[in-house]
């Protein structure tokens, strides 16, 4: 279970790492949604994992959108350090989340099962 001074820094390292990806970096590789949708902080505040989430046209897209702002890491930390009160900045680790891509799938899944389900439902009531 996070601390309150965990999850306080890790509330502030996902605004100021969204505002950054966001406002501050002006790199021509990304591009589509990009959401920070989450932050895990080690106990010892030393290390954050930053886990991304990224909608592009293609996987291609999506992985150069990735890798800037994985480039881009020391500048972020940058940010960070400026907004943080503490004695360390945490050192960044970003992740990719596809937990958000996965609960799409699995709704269009479903959604595609029930329309299924009703067409052959009205087929069973024309017939009968």
């Amino acid at each position: 279970m996070a601390t309150r001074r965990q999850e306080k820094a890790a509330r502030v390292t996902r605004e100021v790492v969204s505002d950054a990806i966001a406002n501050h970096l002006n790199d021509p590789r990304i591009e589509g949604f990009v959401s920070v949708t989450r932050v895990e902080m080690a106990a010892d505040l030393r290390s954050a994992y930053v886990y991304v989430s990224i909608f592009g046209r293609d996987e291609a897209a999506q992985n150069k959108t990735f890798a800037a702002i994985e480039h881009a890491r020391s500048r972020i930390q940058s940010l960070l350090a400026g907004r943080l009160q503490c004695k360390f900045c945490p050192v960044l680790h970003f992740r990719r989340d596809e937990e958000f891509k996965k609960t799409l799938e699995t709704m269009r899944l479903i959604d595609q099962a029930a329309s299924e389900w009703k067409q052959k439902d009205s087929v069973d009531q024309e017939q009968g």
